[in-house]
């Protein structure tokens, strides 16, 4: 009689994997940059256990703000800190470039920031969000809310799908006070050369295309493990 297979691992399992994983690109004395989701909370829970060898911590929302704060870790404010060692937060589309789409938490402007102010990023991900070419999710893009109407024609004549997010049935307001339009439908083939068009745009704070602050690394949680896959 064989031995039973164990039971593959949930996702819930396989975040909390890459998130203690992501702990040795931590670089003890300094301060790590720390994004927003639901993987990066199993990041900060597994940060906790060395928080008295980092100085602390600069964030890329008030969820994550308020998160590290309750497990004791301080928060800078991102002025405070010239440059970061790393970042570490998650994707909800990364492609074999290193390229991603994220948003999906709504705190894209602020992860955009802490990323250009990182010398590297590392990407924690499960393998779902492994893609060959960014678009299936939809692609976030934080607005200013009088042009979110315009914005959203521009992306249609791209052929996407465009809508205001919701929240309890009234636009969804970040924690810069602005409104995110969700986009379906696009197949983006050069994500440095759409995220530097659709960031010129009028009203436009931040598109969820993260290519010109890719990730140098990612840490994928799949079922034999995490695989790292590095980006040159």
């Amino acid at each position: 009689m064989t031995a039973s297979s164990p039971a593959p691992l949930t996702q819930d399992e396989l975040k909390a994997q890459v998130g203690r994983a992501a702990l040795a690109y931590v670089v003890e004395g300094e301060i790590v940059g720390v994004g927003t989701g639901s993987t990066v909370n199993k990041f900060i829970e597994a940060l906790a256990t060395m928080k008295d060898r980092i100085r602390g911590a600069v964030s890329s929302s008030v969820a994550s703000t308020e998160r590290l704060q309750a497990l004791g870790i301080e928060v800078f404010d991102s002025n405070a800190v010239d440059e970061l060692a790393v970042y570490i937060d998650g994707a909800d589309e990364i492609d074999g470039h290193g390229f991603m789409i994220k948003g999906g938490g709504a705190a894209l402007t602020r992860e955009k920031i802490v990323a250009a102010q990182s010398r590297s990023f590392v990407c924690i991900a499960d393998a779902s969000k492994r893609v060959d070419v960014l678009g299936a999710f939809p692609l976030p893009v934080e607005v200013v809310p009088m042009a979110a109407r315009r914005i959203m024609r521009q992306f249609e004549r791209m052929g996407g799908i465009a809508q205001v997010r919701e929240k309890e049935g009234l636009p969804l307001v970040t924690d810069n006070g602005q409104h995110i339009v969700d986009v379906s439908g696009l197949r983006i083939v050069d994500p440095l050369g759409f995220e530097s068009e659709v960031n010129q745009w009028p009203g436009v704070v931040t598109v969820g295309v993260f290519a010109h602050q890719r990730a140098t690394v990612c840490l994928l949680g799949t079922p034999d493990g995490v695989q790292t896959l590095r980006y040159a």
